[in-house]
């Protein structure tokens, strides 16, 4: 199910896309890729091969009347009652904070809020629900992430140069960030699967990325653990540099999807809901 609120928001809640959604390319502002290059944004959501529930993935693009843009995916927790609802609530929230925002003002104070008022809501639930969420603002060529949880982002130069990653909150993520094991090892990792950090959690805490300057060759992905628990990094930004728009997203859920059904015996795979937001000079 897609939702349009207005012209500047896109939620895509429990989403079963047969393909890649390119959104208007006005939707991106064009001093954001240089004069008269507008850029794109391309999402794609689905639920787990061979599963029934809904897809406990949602996401959001969110265009600001000045221009500014905040991209976010969230991911509820799977095998913990109603993941679906717990992501969309984290969509939304944001989606109603950033909406509340005076023009021209910092992006920050409205993202966190969004994120504190969805671990509010999803604690009043009482249901044990609980959901991931990585956040991408994009205002005046500088980029900024923020983070719960083990969906992820990252900025890709030109010639798939990592300028960001996010960082996964989960015992595995961890242990790759501190070099004590390498992706390969993580994929087959045992606990690969635990997350540390989550909204709808007495203890969560919202990490807030570095600014970061964009270039105009520059890519950027946000996508839950079932992009980046399935692909290595490297791949990720190899593929989300390469072609037209469409055809990068393409690219990322083939690859994301063989892996999940098995289907590359050079790599071991792992079925999950997807969902991924490409934005793309």
């Amino acid at each position: 199910m897609t939702t349009v609120l207005d012209t500047a928001v896109h939620l895509f809640l429990e989403s079963e896309m047969e393909s890649p959604r390119v959104l208007p390319v006005d939707f991106v502002d064009s001093h954001r890729f240089g004069a008269g290059k507008p850029g794109h944004l391309v999402v794609f959501s689905r639920t787990c091969p061979d599963k029934d529930e809904p897809n406990d993935d949602s996401a959001a693009v969110i265009r600001l009347p000045d221009g500014a843009l905040v991209m976010a995916v969230a991911d509820g927790v799977g095998g913990a009652p109603l993941g679906y609802k717990a992501s969309a609530i984290a969509v939304q929230c944001i989606a109603e904070s950033l909406q509340d925002r005076i023009d021209g003002s910092d992006l920050r104070p409205a993202i966190l809020d969004g994120i504190e008022r969805a671990n509010a809501e999803i604690l009043d639930m009482g249901t044990g629900a609980a959901t991931t969420i990585s956040i991408v603002e994009v205002q005046n060529r500088i980029a900024r992430g923020y983070q719960v949880g083990d969906s992820m982002a990252m900025i890709v130069g030109q010639r798939g140069t990592m300028k960001w990653r996010s960082t996964s909150h989960s015992p595995v993520g961890y242990l790759i960030e501190s070099g004590a094991i390498e992706e390969a090892e993580a994929m087959l990792h045992d606990d690969r699967h635990i997350v540390s950090n989550l909204v709808g959690s007495r203890e969560m805490h919202i990490e807030i990325g570095p600014a970061i300057p964009l270039a105009v060759r520059d890519s950027i992905v946000i996508a839950s653990d079932g992009l980046f628990d399935n692909l290595q990094l490297g791949e990720i930004a190899q593929l989300a540099r390469i072609g037209k728009p469409l055809d990068r997203m393409n690219a990322l859920v083939a690859l994301a999807s063989k892996r999940m059904r098995g289907e590359d015996h050079s790599m071991p795979g792992k079925p999950d809901d997807l969902a991924v937001v490409l934005m793309t000079p």
